[in-house]
């Protein structure tokens, strides 16, 4: 899907093979998950943990709070597919797929519907665990095991939990804007978002994000003419995601922690804004 960056400031200094959008939070070099320590701000390197517990008071306690370490394994990616599966499970034995849903059935409390935003607003979240039938989970969960698991380990944990809930939003917020009294379900949001920022951070390292770029058009295009799929969620997680991806690739540097905390923070009151103004202008309140 991409060529090789030849540039080395994007791989992990102890393993020249692995791409990586980590940096150590004391010296800025580029780590990948196996050699990341979590600390109590960021992520470390191996020789900055080693430094700091050489200087560190020698009692066992405050080793084991500042420092615990990192699994490289994809955890909330799997997380997510995990809860999803268990949601549609709950589906069909309350009620059927979302399609054959009965009221109160899972399906039916938990997807999107705009005129509910300002009762339950947690629907906008939600509505990406709900799925409509077997296929589109199977499709939107493939889609996820594909590209979660390479951005987890380019982002850390924190940092992609909160893109794939942006681009959720951002998802259910185009479908309140474009199609105010269309009910929804579905990870597309937030996967199209996984896939905008896949395609901002490679051509940031310095990759040929192309190919993925075609995926992406086809699939978008597809969208506005096979009927059930909600292509405005598609688009509104598409520029989220971005949107997200952005940020996080312009406040890389160790340094820009704060300011990085503080533009995602500044985005998602941006969308939870343009979510009243969009419910006011649908609904003329």
């Amino acid at each position: 899907m991409t060529s090789a960056d030849p540039n080395p400031a994007n791989f992990c200094y102890r393993h020249p093979d692995r791409q990586s959008f980590i940096l150590c939070q004391r010296c800025g070099r580029t780590i990948c998950t196996s050699c990341q320590t979590q600390a109590a701000v960021g992520v470390h390197c191996p020789e900055c943990v080693r430094e700091a517990r050489g200087s560190a008071p020698k009692t066992k306690s405050r080793a084991r709070m500042a420092f615990s370490r990192s699994s490289s394994a994809p955890v909330v990616t799997y997380s997510i597919i995990g809860l999803t599966a268990v949601v549609f499970l709950l589906q069909l034995l309350t009620g059927g797929s979302f399609n054959n849903a009965s009221t109160g059935s899972v399906g039916q409390s938990l997807l999107y519907y705009p005129p509910l935003t300002t009762f339950e607003p947690w629907r906008m979240l939600t509505a990406a665990f709900v799925h409509g039938n077997f296929l589109h989970i199977l499709f939107n969960m493939y889609s996820l095991f594909i590209f979660g698991p390479v951005l987890e380990s380019m982002l850390g944990r924190g940092r992609f939990i909160v893109l794939y809930l942006m681009a959720a939003f951002g998802g259910s917020l185009a479908v309140l804007v474009l199609a105010p009294l269309t009910p929804v379900v579905g990870a597309s949001g937030a996967i199209y978002g996984l896939m905008a920022a896949f395609f901002v951070i490679q051509r940031r390292l310095g990759g040929n994000s192309s190919q993925l770029l075609i995926v992406i058009g086809l699939n978008l295009v597809a969208g506005f003419f096979i009927s059930g799929i909600s292509w405005q969620a598609h688009v509104g997680g598409l520029i989220v995601g971005g949107i997200a991806a952005f940020v996080l690739v312009r406040t890389r540097g160790p340094r820009q922690r704060l300011a990085q905390i503080g533009l995602l923070a500044a985005l998602g009151a941006l969308l939870i804004a343009a979510t009243a103004v969009a419910f006011s202008a649908a609904f003329r309140l």
